[in-house]
């Protein structure tokens, strides 16, 4: 088993990233902590963690030297630092290159420099595009349907590279589609959550069809740390996966249930990907994660579901989202 003590998290302030600091810091790592740069020294969801184990630091993986900085002194890196909204991978997709591709081509250039023991690196189920057959496994065929999913597939292989051609003990880890508290409201279930909880009566929605296999986040952030403790993880590919689906509009009902409020769905355009682009179907294999680590899920889709409502029903947490306004 792999001897983890000093930790790095890129992406650490985002959604997965918090998650897993507070994950690593309750189990008793030294976790330190990368908030993207920026003016207002403001470090996302870590302004709300506190912790003696915790070192916050400020940057860009778009710089290879500051890669290599943060990376000196720690065993284990996380990558999770990523542009990630697919909507937005529309407008802008050469910055989807640059943070994605070059960016993770920073992190296994500076953890081989600097000699760490492991990096983790993040990928995303939507590498696979729409199910060819399920559940789907980490041999499925990948498909670019998205810029964004194309940058994915893109990290994914540059850090396999760095595996092969130089023995980086790298590990991609895949998790399907994770949900819970402090999501962006750019997704499914936060958008229709926070539109319900702030009185919509009309709920503005994509595409109900597609189906989706999804993690609670803290599921999520202990499949993180499974693979980085077992050796067996090294080289590898592991999807972090349920092996359920469910549609939209299932989804969306349980949601409307939970909450106790009889609304209307609407379809709105804008929140429709181009044809060819959406993935339609997702349910993935985690026979490989569970065999080399033991990985099961602990919370279902119902009880994460009303841990997710509770938390977005909070006054003070719903205050920080604009529900109204469709956030790419």
């Amino acid at each position: 088993m792999a001897t983890i003590d000093h930790v790095l998290i890129t992406g650490a302030d985002g959604f997965i990233g918090s998650h897993l600091t507070e994950l690593l810091l309750r189990e008793g790592y030294r976790v330190r902590a990368l908030s993207q740069y920026n003016s207002f020294n403001y470090w996302g969801w870590l302004d709300d963690i506190r912790h003696p184990n915790l070192e916050i630091v400020c940057g860009d993986v778009r710089d290879p030297d500051f890669c290599r900085t943060i990376c000196r002194g720690v065993d284990t890196a996380f990558h999770l630092a990523a542009l990630i909204a697919i909507p937005y991978s529309y407008v802008a997709p050469d910055s989807y290159v640059d943070t994605n591709i070059k960016g993770t081509l920073n992190m296994c250039q500076a953890a081989r420099d600097e000699g760490l023991s492991r990096l983790l690196v993040t990928s995303t189920s939507e590498v696979y595009g729409t199910a060819q057959y399920v559940p789907i496994d980490e041999k499925h065929p990948r498909q670019p349907q998205s810029p964004y999913s194309a940058t994915k597939i893109g990290a994914d292989a540059i850090a396999k590279s760095f595996h092969n051609a130089f023995g980086l003990p790298v590990s991609i880890v895949r998790p399907f589609n994770t949900y819970g508290p402090r999501q962006s409201a750019r997704a499914i279930i936060p958008t229709i959550i926070t539109q319900i909880a702030t009185g919509a009566e009309q709920i503005k929605v994509g595409d109900l069809t597609p189906t989706r296999d999804f993690n609670y986040a803290e599921d999520t952030a202990r499949g993180f740390l499974a693979i980085a403790k077992s050796d067996l993880t090294v080289g590898e590919e592991v999807n972090i996966a349920t092996g359920t689906e469910v549609s939209m509009k299932e989804t969306l009902e349980t949601i409307a249930d939970l909450m106790g409020r009889p609304v209307e769905f609407v379809r709105d355009p804008e929140r429709c990907r181009p044809s060819k682009s959406e993935v339609f179907r997702l349910c993935g294999d985690s026979t490989k994660l569970r065999n080399l680590t033991g990985w099961a899920p602990q919370v279902t889709l119902r009880e994460g579901l009303s841990r997710t409502i509770e938390w977005f029903s909070d006054p003070e947490n719903l205050s920080r989202y604009k529900a109204n306004i469709y956030n790419r």
